[in-house]
């Protein structure tokens, strides 16, 4: 059988902290890694809790050594599975981590080296047996990661900074979208980032009537998310990065409402696979 020109997975969903336990069990507790397949290679987007099954995988498929892991931003939520990540610790593996929000500040290495330092964390990233490689790039650059390949980037509205994606490979498009605000509507760039997408995951953390009091926080409302694919031409919409907070039937309520808003918006759980 051929392969999809895409496909993409889902093993991490939630934004700020795990929630494991029965009241999530549909949509899933681990925070946020997406994976995404051009035809035989893996990127990944973002280092969350999902990137622990991920990594397992993919060791027990035993194709892919070559790996790419592109981070919205180092907020610990988004980089917290790396320590876990099996690759990481298998000989053989190439491993690059990107980041284009860290540039001016000590760069990609530095934030994860603090996260696997003591007192936060027993062993460093020396103890790593892959060939781990660090790119740092500003938001806004385009980058060819891979032969066939175009990451679109942008810098997005949240605190401390973070990056938006757009993946081109085979004449399809999917545009990550994760942490940002749009208090004042979708900005150009991300805009651009979604134009015409295949697919557009976006942080969609609130409802409307949620976002006043969590302003600042640096997230979206699902609402925001329809209107700005509407407003983008998008192909399809996939809401992400759910409140800890929003249990089954919540993220249920949620997927009803956003159904009727714009019909055919998938709300992402974990184990999901969209091929494009």
């Amino acid at each position: 059988m051929s392969l999809p020109a895409m496909s993409v997975r889902f093993w991490g969903v939630r934004g700020s902290i795990p929630c494991p336990g029965p009241d999530t069990l549909r949509y899933g507790g681990n925070t946020a890694c997406v994976e995404v397949r051009c035809g035989d290679q893996a990127l990944i987007f973002d280092a969350g809790t999902g990137l622990r099954p991920l990594g397992a995988a993919l060791i027990a498929e035993g194709k892919l050594a070559d790996t790419d892991i592109f981070l919205s931003h180092c907020h610990i939520d988004h980089l917290f599975g790396l320590p876990f990540f099996l690759p990481l610790h298998a000989e053989g593996y190439r491993i690059r981590i990107w980041a284009g929000n860290l540039k001016p500040k000590g760069g990609v290495e530095d934030a994860v080296r603090k996260m696997m330092s003591h007192p936060l964390f027993p062993v460093e990233i020396d103890i790593a047996k892959s060939n781990v490689e660090f790119q740092d790039f500003r938001a806004g650059e385009s980058l060819e990661p891979r032969p066939g390949i175009t990451l679109c980037t942008a810098p997005l509205h949240h605190p401390g900074g973070a990056t938006g994606y757009r993946l081109e490979f085979a004449g399809r498009a999917v545009a990550y979208i994760t942490d940002t605000e749009m208090a004042n509507g979708a900005e150009p760039a991300m805009l651009t980032l979604a134009k015409n997408a295949d697919l557009v995951i976006i942080d969609s953390t609130y409802s409307d009537a949620e976002l006043p009091s969590h302003a600042g926080w640096g997230h979206s409302s699902w609402q925001q998310c329809v209107r700005l694919a509407d407003a983008a031409g998008a192909q399809n919409l996939c809401l992400f990065h759910h409140d800890p907070d929003h249990d089954d039937a919540f993220m249920d309520a949620i997927a009803t409402a956003a159904g009727a808003a714009r019909p055919g918006t998938i709300v992402a759980k974990e184990g999901l696979c969209i091929n494009l």
